[in-house]
Formats: structure tokens, sequence, C-alpha cells
């Protein structure tokens, strides 16, 4: 289980997260979901490793964690943009990490997480000839390789689009089921986050606003802030979908009265 307690972070005086209190169980996926500027990718961060906690403890496990290395926790993420290199080709990109330690999978391991995020035939392909879709599979099966204790994923989907962003959305399931890996994810979007998660924690100005399962976030709001961050813009998309369909319907209509 990891667990954060009373987590403080602040930046030159202006307070990016105040009092988090958060437990996550085992193999569970979370998704961080609010506005641009909430601190989402700060908590990310702090999870990682990557920025220390002004106060509070973070405990992995029933171990304190909070001045542990990022590089001795064992959290893993995959960024935003893939930090993929350019200049290796796939294989080469999803092994890269078991240079520097190569017993932490078997060759018949990476082969099935290659196998898993259906790689195989583009192995011998650059960086630069793969889709969005592909890239993020490449980003995944090599962090995956690292065995991590957590996966950490920093937008994974907002390059994304339609069925290919259904399938990643699938691909991280199955992977957190699979393995039961405790996958922590941050987005903007409520779509993503309540279609993905197992819970999920709403954070507004820095401060957590409700953390709980899909159903109860969208039955039970449990503040103004989450109504109308998640319910309006869940009304927003469905809204746009049906100003396309009926869009698509009048042409329909206007083309066949031209026959």
């Amino acid at each position: 289980m990891l667990e954060l307690k009373h987590i403080k972070k602040s930046y030159d005086n202006v307070t990016i997260l105040e009092d988090i209190n958060l437990q996550i169980q085992d193999g569970e996926i979370v998704s961080i979901l609010g506005p641009s500027g909430c601190g989402k990718t700060t908590l990310l961060n702090l999870v990682l490793g990557l920025t220390p906690a002004d106060s509070g403890q973070i405990i992995f496990n029933g171990k304190d964690i909070t001045k542990v290395p990022m590089e001795e926790r064992g959290f893993n993420i995959v960024f935003q943009d893939y930090a993929l290199f350019p200049n290796l080709n796939v294989y080469k990109n999803i092994t890269y990490g078991l240079k520097n330690k190569p017993g932490i999978s078997t060759k018949e391991e990476v082969d099935e997480f290659i196998e898993l995020l259906g790689l195989k035939e583009h192995l011998n392909k650059k960086i630069e000839q793969l889709s969005g879709g592909q890239k993020q599979r490449v980003a995944l099966a090599r962090t995956m390789v690292m065995k991590p204790k957590i996966l950490l994923l920093d937008e994974p989907l907002s390059a994304l689009d339609g069925v290919i962003k259904e399938s990643i959305k699938e691909k991280i399931k199955e992977i957190a089921r699979d393995f039961h890996l405790t996958t922590i994810i941050v987005t903007h979007d409520p779509e993503e986050a309540l279609t993905l998660s197992d819970k999920v924690l709403i954070v507004n100005k820095g401060s957590i606003s409700q953390y709980g399962a899909p159903q109860e976030i969208i039955t039970a709001p449990e503040n103004n802030f989450v109504k109308e961050f998640i319910l309006n813009q869940l009304e927003i998309k469905k809204n746009n979908i049906f100003a396309l369909f009926h869009q698509s319907m009048a042409r329909t209509v206007q083309a066949g009265a031209r026959l």
C-alpha cells in the first residue's frame, strides 16, 4: 500500500500542495484529475521521488520512503512525450534500462511484454516510423521490463484519439490486473479518469476535493467544484457528440432530398 500523510509542497513561498492525505491499495489504478496548475503533476513527482516534499510522509508497504532517493524507490514513470531515443530502434528502446540492471527481466519476460503490447512486428523500426499509439506502447514496454513497484503515467492518452486511445486504456488496465501493479495516472480529462480507474483523486488549488470510486464521484460529488468540473465537462462532451450526430443526419437527409 502507498500512503501519503500530510504532504505539503511550496515553490517560492507559493503553496502547490497542502495537507495531502491519501491511501492507494496494491494493484489499484488511481487517476489524479484536476485543472491545469492544480498540483497534480507535482504530486506525481513527489511519489516518484523527483521532487522532495517540504513536510509530511510517503509510506510504501509500511516503510517511510519520504527521503529515499528516486533511483532507490523502484517506481517508474512514462512521461507525456514518451522520452524515447530516436537513434535507437524499438527493441533497443525497450531493453535500454536493462544495460545497467541486466538481471531484472529475462529475455523470455521481455518477449512477454513485447507480445502483450503488440510490438513484435515493430521491433526493428525507428521511433520516427511509429504512430502515437505505438510510441506509447513502446514507452510502456520499456517501463515494464524494469518491473516497477509502482507505475506512474503522466497524461498517457492526451496525444491519442479514438480507437487508439481506447486500446491503450485497455492495455493499461490489462497490465495493472495481470501484474497486480499499482498504477497512478495524471490526467485533465474526466472521461479518461472515470473509465480507466478504480479510484479518482480530484485536486483543486493544491487540495483534495474528493477521492473515491468513479461511481461515487458521479453520483455523490462532495462539493460544487467536483460537480462543475466533472459533470459539466461530461455534459459538454455529450452535447458535442449529439451535435455532430445531428449534423451528420442533416447532411444525409439533404443528400437524400437532392436525389
